[in-house]
């Protein structure tokens, strides 16, 4: 089988790669594809380097159907369709005790810590597989890890039917819990500054503005009657978006923090003050997050496939990254792992 290694400073080559048995509680999965995403980006960039392993596998966002499972898997077969939740906490932890092992002490980002999805075959615990759904194609199969990102988000928001929603960010992610929010009932704005987009937010029916070129705090009060957006997502990760993101929430509004900033922003404590606001970081997800994104993805209520720019074998893997990060007219790039 083929596998594309990491070899650091930017260089990737794809090459033959003997594929892993599974052990106990293990099995092994026949990637069909597997989605490029910005941790990915950020890997091929240098960062996190002290956590990989030399030449390095990476990958999470995937679909594929089970090839082989080892001892003591047990509802699991050859065949069946699957994702993966790509989380392998210790179990002991405080935060494994206290029930929340998305975020354990101790965890093990699949991908990162381990080998990852950009393979021909993959083998991981059997704890981490999602069932897909006949009806669900693989192709969108392998974009219910990001969905589960944004079904994460809204949950930790506590967003209800009728509520309005600010949108910081319009990349894969942001888009994607814009598009969660309105599946929950939500009024929804999103900010974002790339051309691109901003069209392919109002494609999918979001309204979608350039905050250089727009009143955005002025949107938000007209659109709520000068009361502000119940809650707000950052996800653009910038200093601009921590700016913003505490002049728009209305009295007792909530914030969520779902991207990860490089360094660590400036925030307006004093609005923080004034209005009485709530701020709730959000990281990964839960089993929960991961049903229903599988369910919101199996019903076409979300255009999954309108949200993926392109296909690449496995033996463009490089072109898709540089792709990738040159931002423009590209949202997600799927990689087909089958030789």
């Amino acid at each position: 089988m083929q596998a594309a290694f990491f070899e650091g400073n930017r260089t990737l080559r794809v090459g033959g790669c003997v594929a892993v048995e599974p052990a106990a509680e293990q099995v092994q999965i026949r990637v069909a594809y597997c989605g490029i995403c910005g941790t990915d980006l950020h890997l091929f960039h240098g960062a996190m380097a002290h956590r990989l392993t030399l030449p390095h596998v990476m990958g999470h966002e995937m679909s594929g159907t089970i090839a082989a499972v080892g001892s003591g898997v047990a509802g699991w077969r050859a065949g069946d369709r699957v994702t993966v939740r790509p989380l392998d906490p210790c179990g002991h932890c405080p935060a494994c005790v206290a029930g929340h092992s998305h975020i354990c002490h101790n965890l093990k980002f699949i991908g990162i810590d381990t080998p990852g999805a950009l393979q021909g075959m993959w083998t991981v615990p059997a704890h981490t597989l999602h069932r897909l759904p006949e009806g669900l194609a693989l192709r969108e199969g392998a974009m219910v890890e990001p969905v589960a990102v944004a079904c994460h988000d809204v949950r930790l928001s506590e967003l209800k039917e009728g509520e309005f929603a600010a949108v910081i960010g319009g990349g894969p992610i942001g888009i994607l819990v814009a598009l969660v929010a309105q599946a929950r009932g939500a009024r929804v704005v999103l900010a974002e500054v790339n051309a691109f987009r901003l069209q392919l937010a109002r494609d999918l029916g979001i309204e979608a503005a350039n905050p250089l070129e727009t009143d955005l705090h002025g949107l938000v009060n007209e659109r709520t009657g000068g009361a502000g957006a119940d809650v707000v997502f950052e996800v653009s990760g910038s200093q601009a978006g921590a700016d913003t993101m505490t002049k728009l929430p209305r009295t007792r509004g909530r914030i969520v923090v779902v991207a990860i900033f490089g360094e660590a922003p400036k925030v307006d404590l004093f609005r923080f003050f004034w209005r009485e606001l709530k701020l709730t970081g959000a990281r990964v997800y839960e089993a929960e997050d991961f049903d229903l994104a599988i369910e919101l993805a199996a019903s076409g209520r979300l255009p999954l496939g309108k949200l993926i720019t392109g296909v690449l074998p496995l033996g463009r893997l490089e072109e898709a990254m540089h792709r990738m990060e040159g931002g423009g007219d590209c949202m997600k790039i799927l990689v087909s792992c089958t030789d």
